[in-house]
């Protein structure tokens, strides 16, 4: 089994990997075991008495590395809000209906650029999409 280098270091989101520990003794894996008396993580052999600190109170690391496509968060009830702009000049791509209802959402990318979002209007549809 390799070991990892670097990857191990605790960032400001957590460690970013929580790898295997082995036994000196004996070299079987080690399980995190918690020390009631002293409120500490430890590391211990089921085999032999071995028993070793913790670095880091972490056992775990899962991350999610999707991205969720922006367009999944817009709800259709949009297309009920009087207070929203409309338009017949941005035909809905999937059923052609001419209105439809836009705006400019907060995401990571209005710093980047400015963005509109549409939402066809038709109550069979209310397909979104931007341009």
């Amino acid at each position: 089994m390799s070991q990892r280098g670097n990857d191990d270091t605790i960032g400001s989101d957590g460690p970013s990997f929580v790898g295997i520990k082995f036994c000196q003794e004996c070299n079987n894996m080690l399980y995190p075991k918690e020390d009631k008396n002293q409120k500490v993580l430890m590391y211990g052999c089921r085999n032999c008495e071995f028993r070793t600190l913790a670095e880091s109170s972490c056992i775990y690391v899962n991350k999610i590395m999707h991205e969720i496509d922006e367009l999944t968060h817009i709800v259709a009830d949009v297309t009920s809000d009087p207070t929203l702009p409309r338009t017949e000049e941005h035909p809905c791509p999937k059923c052609q209906n001419r209105e439809a209802v836009f705006f400019q959402a907060q995401t990571r990318r209005a710093e980047e650029e400015m963005r509109l979002y549409y939402v066809c209007t038709n109550q069979q549809c209310t397909h979104r999409w931007t341009e």
